[in-house]
């Protein structure tokens, strides 16, 4: 029997493939636990979580990256990402600039990949752009000052040293590696890119593209009540969000020539939203992009932007949301947990040994961290019984990838690459944590 199966696949491999597919899928939903309290908690959580996800993050943060994704794509001069970042491009230069740029950026896993689709697309060469995808999450200021304060001076000196290191040496191998491609790729991007340069003085780029990002770190600033100066910052967040928002448009009037009318009226409909609904701030901000995006859509001249930013929704935005429901089915909230049982994490990494900061690399891996939240979870952790190396290779790791990070990288670069970037990750964060554990406890 199954050989007359096996030579039925070889006659016709994609029907086969598909009966495959069907068996499969009905005997998962066969076997599905359903009932068991573990699982009903676990399927709640994953449900809990994309909620969650929709209402924080999707809004304020995957919103405008992806704007600005579109606009990188559009307005940003490919001369400019070739000198700089290009597979040409000096390695420490492009190295240089892909992780300060990343630095300055206050974003989780999620939001920096429309921003990284947008750099490569442009023409950024891999080693510089996969700088740039580790350094946004891992080591922005704020989360290395958080970390300093709520887990010690030493620990968060070693997370921003590490992650430095990190975004450079993983950014130089993985252009390594595939040196060939990459210089193939560049000749492929010389040869046209279908989008003139724009003709914009740099100044002016430069002012657009920061009164955006300005916007999308304001929106998204984190409430960290230990510290005074973060939280009068929070206090204030809106009104400079605002501020920035009302320089960007009167950007575009100036020098993209947009109509005062038609942004006076979106300016009023944001304007009444914000006060009939104050408590919905996601609202008035949600009508703001979209109808920047709705004005552009009628000029000639921008719509480009909307069909690439459009471009970079539908590839990305389904397989994080798919992503975050599999994270929280298998690990939970923060706080609460999946079909993974949190005693066995907590009693997998209470030492510094390689394997428990390895068990603790993955995990945080495959975890899905909103920016700044791995601090109180790492915090938990260490005082349920966590070493120091996990802890630390977990702040290298988490924050950097998850499950719906790796399923767009995929889409980006390919599954190899993907592969190849999240081990060197796992792997280095393993290393450093372990280093860094064992010098501890001397």
């Amino acid at each position: 029997m199954l050989q007359n199966l096996m030579a039925l696949y070889r006659e016709n491999p994609r029907e086969g493939r598909l009966f495959a597919m069907i068996a499969f899928g009905f005997l998962a939903i066969y076997l599905i636990p359903a009932g068991t309290d573990r699982f009903d908690n676990a399927v709640l959580e994953a449900v809990y979580l994309t909620n969650w996800y929709a209402r924080e993050h999707v809004i304020l943060c995957l919103l405008p990256a992806f704007v600005i994704a579109g606009a990188m794509a559009v307005y940003i001069s490919q001369g400019s990402v070739m000198k700089y970042l290009g597979p040409d491009a000096s390695r420490p230069v492009a190295l240089g600039v892909a992780s300060v740029s990343g630095t300055l950026l206050a974003v989780c896993s999620c939001t920096v990949l429309p921003l990284f689709g947008g750099i490569y697309k442009r023409g950024a060469g891999l080693g510089p752009a996969i700088a740039f995808l580790y350094s946004g999450p891992a080591i922005n200021i704020m989360a290395i000052v958080v970390t300093s304060k709520v887990l010690g001076a030493e620990i968060g000196l070693a997370r921003g040293i590490g992650a430095i290191v990190f975004a450079v040496l993983i950014g130089l191998i993985m252009h390594l590696i595939y040196r060939n491609e990459e210089t193939e790729r560049a000749r492929t991007s010389r040869r046209g890119f279908g989008q003139s340069d724009d003709d914009k003085p740099l100044s002016i780029t430069v002012t657009f593209f920061g009164l955006m990002i300005g916007v999308l770190v304001f929106a998204n600033w984190a409430s960290v009540p230990d510290s005074a100066a973060w939280m009068v910052i929070y206090d204030l967040k809106w009104v400079i969000t605002a501020l920035l928002a009302a320089g960007f448009v009167g950007l575009l009037i100036w020098k993209w020539h947009w109509s005062v009318k038609q942004v006076a009226i979106l300016a009023l409909c944001v304007g009444v939203t914000a006060f009939i609904f104050p408590q919905y701030p996601q609202l008035s901000f949600a009508i703001g992009v979209i109808g920047l995006m709705a004005i552009a859509l009628t000029r000639s001249e921008d719509r480009e932007w909307v069909d690439q930013s459009w471009d970079f929704t539908k590839q990305i935005l389904p397989l994080l949301v798919m992503g975050v429901f599999i994270a929280g089915l298998l690990l939970g909230r923060p706080g609460h947990e999946g079909l993974i049982p949190g005693q066995w994490v907590q009693a997998a990494v209470g030492d510094n040994s390689l394997t428990s900061t390895a068990l603790a690399s993955v995990l945080g891996a495959f975890m899905y961290f909103s920016t700044l939240t791995e601090i109180p979870i790492v915090e938990a952790l260490m005082g349920a019984g966590m070493g120091k190396g996990p802890a630390l290779a977990l702040l290298l790791a988490g924050p950097a990838l998850s499950l719906p990070n790796m399923l767009v990288i995929r889409t980006v670069i390919g599954t190899q690459k993907t592969v190849v970037y999240c081990s060197l990750v796992v792997v280095m964060a393993t290393l450093s944590g372990f280093i860094y554990g064992n010098i501890q406890s001397f």
